[in-house]
């Protein structure tokens, strides 16, 4: 099976992460994916780097550019299906009547009502499958009118590492400036309002009354980044708030951590907080969106609201209990191992291919 994956978006996000994953897993299952992307993005370099045959196209016209390019790669008749990745690319394939050559599927990473303008029912009764990465995505596409048979849900996925040895983590820290005796919250995520970082920084200034050695690092830049800071120095805690931005090293990120907060009011599925289950690490979350479906308070994770309050209460909880700590930690790696792994999201992507292009069966991963 050839499949044609095109994302059009030219930064890097958890939509571009899970499009390398699937095309590296494919390419690994013998299904040799090629990718349409725009030209200088982050995800074409990446899995030009790792291997990926991609075409490009440029920036300037991105989605009519993209639809000439797409008519062309699909006259030769050798791809078995096409998948959008993202929403420009769901408008570029359609433009290029994909729908009318061989099977058509995007995916859906947020919970938003679908448009209702002509133009967007038209693309949306071209697709084939919807492939939404949560229930809760489902269901807003059911709201939204789509029919749910042509619905198929597929978990997002993260690798799942080694454990962080005693020398990765203290290199790690050493890295970010964390001192022994620290305790080290971290956030990764792009700073828009929803995602909540601030909530996060306005929680450290409670929590450091009581354990004055405890620090955040928050990885990622947005439009919010900058207010974030703001808000650090007003609270005077710049040297206890980190913020670097965009961070290419995630696995030393995670190691440096003891552990990870996902304040976000509204979320597909996280992968950022499914990959610090992966790592071990406990974490505290809102279930905000379809984060519901990822934790459970108590048992993988301690839940939160969206609060300066909520979070600091949970956060200095966690600190006051080591037990704590290491028994959310290893229920959640145990939990990402056994249903959000990257492996588990290719098959499950893979089971939905074979369904449409009428290939030979490829069962899902078992749930």
């Amino acid at each position: 099976m050839i499949p044609l994956i095109v994302d059009l978006e030219t930064e890097w996000r958890g939509g571009q992460s899970q499009a390398l994953l699937l095309l590296k897993g494919l390419y690994e299952r013998g299904h040799p994916a090629e990718l349409l992307t725009a030209r200088g993005s982050p995800l074409g370099r990446r899995a030009r780097r790792a291997g990926i045959y991609v075409h490009e196209v440029s920036p300037a016209m991105l989605r009519l550019a993209a639809a000439r390019r797409i008519r062309a790669l699909l006259s030769d008749g050798r791809f078995d299906l096409l998948h959008a990745n993202e929403a420009h690319a769901l408008t570029a394939a359609w433009l290029a009547g994909a729908h009318r050559q061989l099977p058509f599927l995007s995916s859906r990473r947020i919970g938003f009502p679908l448009q209702r303008n002509w133009i967007s029912r038209a693309r949306f009764r071209a697709l084939d499958r919807f492939v939404a990465n949560s229930k809760d995505v489902a269901r807003s596409l059911v709201e939204s009118g789509f029919p749910a048979d042509r619905i198929a849900i597929v978990n997002e996925g993260v690798e799942i590492p080694e454990r962080v040895s005693t020398e990765q983590r203290n290199a790690a820290r050493k890295r970010w400036g964390v001192a022994q005796g620290e305790f080290l919250f971290g956030c990764a995520s792009a700073f828009v309002p929803e995602k909540g970082q601030r909530y996060v920084v306005e929680a450290l200034r409670i929590v450091r009354e009581k354990f004055p050695n405890t620090r955040v690092l928050l990885a990622g830049e947005g439009s919010c980044l900058g207010d974030v800071r703001h808000l650090a120095a007003r609270l005077d805690l710049q040297q206890a708030v980190l913020l670097p931005g965009f961070v290419t090293d995630m696995p030393e990120f995670y190691a440096a951590l003891d552990a990870f907060v996902f304040p976000s009011e509204f979320e597909g599925l996280g992968t950022a907080l499914q990959a610090a289950m992966a790592y071990g690490l406990p974490v505290i979350s809102t279930t905000r969106g379809a984060l519901g479906e990822v934790v459970e308070d108590g048992r993988t994770a301690i839940v939160a609201e969206p609060d300066a309050s909520s979070f600091a209460t949970a956060m200095a909880g966690l600190m006051a209990d080591a037990g704590l700590q290491k028994r959310l930690g290893e229920a959640g790696r145990i939990e990402v191992i056994e249903r959000f792994s990257a492996d588990r999201m290719v098959a499950n992507t893979l089971a939905v291919y074979a369904e449409l292009s009428g290939t030979a069966a490829i069962a899902p991963a078992q749930t």
